[in-house]
């Protein structure tokens, strides 16, 4: 076995993330040590080795660091400082910690972003009321506008949408303003929501996927459609700022840029993730080499896999149903149909609208896909019990 394949690899996090980047690393013989707070994590199951500890444990990150030759992540609210100690001993860590703790502030995210010329909506940094009140008037963000949390959000937690000046003191303190720091940003009247999966490598070497499509519920990604139904210029566009945000970070790894499409057609960036993403799922089945693979090429040095889409393919969430111990319906009737794919993550609770897994469809057309996933969706449910 060559030198490449002895490397081991360490993830913080052991959820649905950590576990498909466990699945491309064994096929390929890689040993995996895991850190999650969680001993029945999703990832529990196929790890090498498990440590159990809080994701705040300064010991157990460096426990972790002594196991393995390469440190990543499935999730970027983690302890960059900690990480940061680590990779300062020589200790090897991607995406880089100076990445992640740029993109784990969506404030200093942005202000990256827009020192380097990425298109991104207007922001400012709130300090009190007053100021949203004052970005609020015509010649500044007018209303709606968006306020978030610039740590800690995901899935619509830490965002609240600003209608008029009657509902800032609300969306404020809904926000914890004056204990958390808060930003706003100028609200996008968008024809559709877009992102891309990209993948950097430790030589600079770059990959990047079509763009798809996504929609949400409840502020959670429900469909993820590929090709995007956007123009080729947008396309083209979209590829280029993603490209663009890759070297920026100069990120090694898997990274997701979420966009905005403009009706005037612009394409602004929404936010960066530093990891695989909920919306590159549909690369398992719809590309050659899919996201989760082309990461731990990348931060083992290995050459990036192809990329193309095999066939129109579409991805749709299956969230909790409601609470209790995960029980999965519906399996054998959707696996009536050959090209139905159904991903369940192995987490032992179901919460309603927690994500406990995913079905890919990939037919002849866009169209076909579309209706085939949503029957699935229809079928396949994931309850508490």
């Amino acid at each position: 076995m060559s030198d490449i394949n002895r490397k081991k690899i360490g993830i913080v996090g052991g959820g649905q993330l950590g576990k498909m980047m466990i699945l491309e690393a064994k096929r390929l013989g890689f040993y995996v040590v895991t850190l999650d707070p969680d001993k029945d994590c999703p990832s529990s199951s196929i790890s090498d080795e498990q440590i159990t500890a809080d994701f705040d444990n300064p010991h157990a990150y460096v426990k972790l660091a002594d196991k393995v030759d390469v440190i990543t992540y499935e999730f970027e609210h983690i302890h960059a400082n900690i990480l940061e100690r680590l990779a300062e001993k020589g200790h090897v860590v991607y995406p880089s910690v100076q990445s992640l703790k740029v993109i784990q502030n969506k404030y200093s995210q942005n202000r990256r972003l827009a020192e380097n010329g990425i298109p991104i909506p207007r922001f400012s940094l709130i300090d009190n009321i007053e100021t949203i009140r004052r970005l609020g008037a015509p010649d500044k963000f007018g209303y709606p506008m968006m306020l978030k949390s610039t740590l800690g959000g995901y899935d619509g937690k830490g965002n609240a949408v600003v209608v008029s000046e009657s509902d800032i003191e609300a969306a404020y303190l809904s926000l914890g303003g004056g204990d958390n720091q808060i930003m706003a940003e100028e609200f996008v009247d968008y024809t559709a929501e877009i992102s891309i999966i990209a993948c950097r490598g430790i030589d600079g070497s770059r990959v990047i996927y079509p763009p798809a499509e996504n929609t949400h519920k409840h502020s959670i990604l429900d469909t993820t459609i590929v090709p995007a139904r956007v123009s080729d210029k947008i396309v083209k566009k979209a590829s280029e700022i993603a490209d663009r945000v890759m070297e920026v970070f100069e990120g090694v790894g898997t990274f997701c840029v979420e966009m905005f499409v403009t009706r005037s057609g612009e394409v602004l960036v929404n936010e960066v993730a530093p990891r695989p993403h909920n919306s590159g799922h549909y690369t398992i089945e719809g590309c050659f080499a899919n996201q989760f693979e082309n990461h731990i090429r990348a931060i083992t040095g290995l050459p990036f896999g192809c990329v193309k889409l095999r066939q129109p393919t579409v991805m749709v969430n299956l969230l909790g149903e409601s609470d209790g111990p995960a029980k999965l319906l519906g399996l054998l009737d959707a696996y009536k149909d050959p090209n139905v794919h159904v991903h369940v993550y192995g987490k032992s609770k179901s919460k309603k609208l927690r994500k406990m897994g995913h079905i890919t469809v990939f037919a002849n057309t866009v169209e076909e896909a579309i209706e085939r996933a949503v029957n699935a969706q229809k079928i396949v449910k994931i309850t508490g019990g």
